[in-house]
């Protein structure tokens, strides 16, 4: 009765939105909080046939439009569309994958608790539903040619299409969302023998390997070691997706598969491998204490300080930091979380461009490739290079100087400050971890008088330190939802920014830019720790551990899917697992 009441309540919590059209977040202050604009909810709109291709796709579509040709179908490419008016532009989507997946559920997916088509929703159906013409082509990218503004792709399908495979679309603006790989830093034989969790079909293969580990370690010519050695899962990485994995497997094997392999029940031992010297760094250090005393309570052996140095078919070779031994560990299945890599693709195309030395492509604050015209870059395959306060301190002086005068008073500092924190994020990130009200605590010297003056070596000393607060944005869905709504917004108003700039006022050069650069902002992020407790650290240091953190993660990831298809099921997969259980079998 309980479970069937709080699952009306999460249920109920959506109806009001059945009664308005589209899909709207949920009017909950909670949730719009958390994950507002961040969780990837996807909006539709039209498909059109669309004729004529024969080696070069040309657009039937009105010639006067600028057409976007979007590369990726997940978190910052669907974000992106659906935020922008397409009715605008010439869509073309390319993807090697015709749908989208949810894939901060992937960790639920390898154990059975939810079921992979609930996460996932075809391409086709977001874009069929929203006026203007968008067309979709299953296609990889394998070359982006930026001198004739054109992409080349290959049909993913396996049978040959006469010769037709490849396909030439021409482009206005280019918007780069290919996402990133798996990364194995190049350790020996991770490519070959580990698996992976970055798609629908890597989680899917691991549910099958789990349940051929416990059906091998079941057959009667066995002996014991074989069966132990069987029943040894090893989960590399501690970070979100690999602590998650190895909750999700410890609930699977606890509360379902001890039942139907009695026999081997107490041979089974999960291992957790970091080469850090704690899991979920990135989290508050009350979650991640919390994470490793709760998995040493169920028995799930976190090794920290430890390096995988080498995979092979039989066993895991890992070297400890501290003393640099070497032990070799034999296992059963291995699953790597350790981080992610850039796709070929996008290697190729950073050397095309002079970016060879970088490990993602790098952009301005308005998501532009750098070196590139009307190239855009968002999610896991790029990042920021937010520029340097001292690398523009003269010009920012002279901009305050309005008078001329060589000096700045404090009321002259203060007038544009609010522009330099919009130019360079580090700055109010600094005042905020100095706990400075405002910029008069860079300016002790002056406090309670805006007559002094100071010249530009005291404004570069007030400046000294606030380029140490600069860092990358993290590789999660919420930036990636974030890029995309906020570049689908500047699309939206392009024309009328071009003639009105609403941007801050240009540091180098006169008049201001179009935009107001890309500011993230975090909402918070959930670690599920199994046995229904879930750690949530929330914006203002709010941290909560428990069940009732879990039942905010299954309000929010249900509030968060794609589709009312969607959701239904993954609420129908939750609720089917509380009444029967997890699925064993191996399809």
């Amino acid at each position: 009765m309980l479970i069937l009441a709080s699952w009306m309540c999460v249920i109920l919590s959506f109806i009001p939105q059945l009664a308005e059209a589209g899909e709207k977040p949920p009017s909950s202050q909670l949730l719009d909080l958390l994950f507002s604009n961040s969780g990837g909810l996807v909006a539709y709109s039209e498909s059109k046939s669309y004729h004529g291709v024969s080696g070069v796709a040309s657009s039937q579509a009105d010639n006067k439009k600028k057409r976007v040709v979007v590369l990726g179908t997940g978190w910052a490419g669907i974000s992106f569309l659906k935020n922008l008016d397409i009715s605008s532009y010439d869509v073309q989507v390319v993807s090697p994958r015709n749908y989208f997946a949810f894939t901060p559920l992937l960790p639920s997916v390898t154990c059975g608790t939810v079921e992979a088509r609930s996460i996932v929703e075809p391409i086709r159906n977001i874009i069929k539903k929203k006026s203007g013409e968008a067309t979709f082509w299953e296609a990889e990218c394998f070359k982006i040619d930026t001198k004739n503004k054109k992409v080349h792709c290959q049909s993913t399908q396996k049978t040959k299409l006469d010769g037709k495979e490849g396909l030439i679309i021409d482009y206005d603006y280019l918007v780069v969302a290919l996402g990133a790989r798996a990364n194995t830093f190049n350790t020996p034989g991770v490519a070959e023998n580990c698996h992976f969790l970055k798609e629908v079909e890597d989680a899917q293969n691991i549910r099958r390997s789990v349940i051929d580990c416990f059906e091998k370690a079941s057959l009667p010519n066995l002996s014991e070691e074989e069966k132990k050695k069987n029943l040894h899962f090893v989960v590399v990485g501690g970070g979100p997706t690999g602590v998650e994995f190895a909750a999700e497997l410890h609930d699977f094997i606890d509360e379902d598969l001890v039942n139907l392999y009695p026999k081997v029940k107490d041979l089974v031992k999960i291992t957790l491998l970091e080469a850090g010297d704690h899991i979920l760094n990135m989290f508050d250090k009350r979650i991640t204490a919390f994470a490793e005393e709760k998995f040493q309570r169920d028995g799930i052996d976190v090794k920290t300080g430890s390096m995988v140095v080498e995979v092979t078919d039989k066993a895991i070779s890992t070297k400890e930091r501290s003393s640099g031994e070497i032990s070799s560990i034999p296992y059963g299945m291995v699953v790597w979380s350790t981080g992610i890599g850039t796709r070929p693709v996008i290697t190729e195309f950073m050397k095309q461009i002079g970016q060879s030395n970088r490990r993602v492509l790098a952009t301005d604050e308005w998501l532009r490739v750098e070196g590139c015209d009307g190239i855009y870059a968002l999610g896991d395959c790029a990042t920021i290079n937010q520029r340097k306060v001292m690398e523009d301190i003269s010009m920012i002086f002279s901009k305050a100087d309005k008078d001329m005068s060589g000096k700045l008073t404090v009321k002259q500092f203060q007038d544009v400050i609010d522009d330099i924190c919009e130019r360079y994020p580090q700055v109010e990130l600094y005042l905020k971890n100095k706990r400075m009200k405002d910029i008069r605590g860079l300016l002790k010297d002056f406090e309670g008088n805006d007559t002094k003056e100071l010249d530009i070596e005291k404004f570069k000393l007030a400046l000294s330190q606030v380029d140490s607060q600069m860092k990358n944005l993290p590789a999660t869905a919420q930036v990636a939802a974030q890029q995309g709504s906020y570049l689908a917004n500047c699309f939206n108003h392009m024309k009328e920014c071009e003639e009105h700039p609403e941007g801050p006022p240009r540091i180098r050069g006169s008049g201001r830019h179009r935009f107001h650069p890309f500011r993230y902002k975090h909402l918070g992020q959930f670690a599920p720790l199994g046995g229904e407790q879930t750690a949530a650290q929330l914006p203002g240091d709010w941290v909560s551990i428990g069940h009732s953190s879990q039942w905010l993660w299954y309000s929010v990831y249900a509030s968060k899917q794609v589709s009312w298809r969607t959701r239904v099921m993954v609420i129908s997969d939750w609720t089917r697992r509380f009444i029967f259980g997890r699925d064993s079998s191996r399809i």
